[in-house]
């Protein structure tokens, strides 16, 4: 994986069992210099506010460390973020947070907080989403599914932080 100095990519995901149920999200984070796994838990929640959940705290980390003049690619396997980031979320705002049918969005306080976080960041960096189907051997997609599946079963996770040279799915 050749990236530019200025590139980021973000794989998401999310798992619950039960549905709702007890819940865990992953994401990779992939910079030329450095790759960071993080991942949480919690308890009734469904899959599709795991896949939230996922780019929230990717977001929030890329924040708290400040990225700016970036481009940052995310990519993740939930069509639900990503019709929703690029195309619903626009038609809720104008409609005061409700759809088509005129009923409250559901998951209303994580798609604002994704939102008001990618806002915060566009004057600095540049986005792209892409989708990544799931459970295609693709390795970082898998990884995050790893990660977030792990966590909803409550199971201990090594999450990597380190050098991108250290990464052993980058290296396999």
């Amino acid at each position: 994986m050749n990236l530019k100095n200025n590139e980021i990519i973000i794989y998401t995901d999310g798992s619950s069992i039960n549905n709702p149920g007890f819940g865990g999200w992953g994401a990779i984070l992939i910079s030329k210099k450095n790759v960071i796994e993080i991942g949480g838990r919690k308890e009734n929640v469904t899959n599709n506010q795991m896949e939230l959940m996922a780019v929230l705290k990717s977001f929030e980390f890329l924040l708290e460390k400040n990225v700016s003049l970036n481009e940052i690619f995310l990519k993740s396997d939930s069509k639900y973020f990503l019709n929703g980031i690029e195309e619903w979320i626009y038609n809720w705002q104008k409609n005061g947070w409700k759809t088509a049918n005129k009923k409250s969005v559901l998951n209303k306080d994580l798609w604002q907080e994704i939102f008001n976080l990618k806002k915060m960041m566009e004057n600095d960096n540049k986005f792209f989403f892409e989708h990544v189907p799931a459970h295609t051997g693709e390795k970082f997609n898998e990884r995050a599914d790893s990660i977030a599946r792990s966590l909803a079963e409550n199971k201990k996770v090594n999450l990597f932080s380190g050098k991108t040279e250290d990464y052993k799915i980058l290296n396999n």
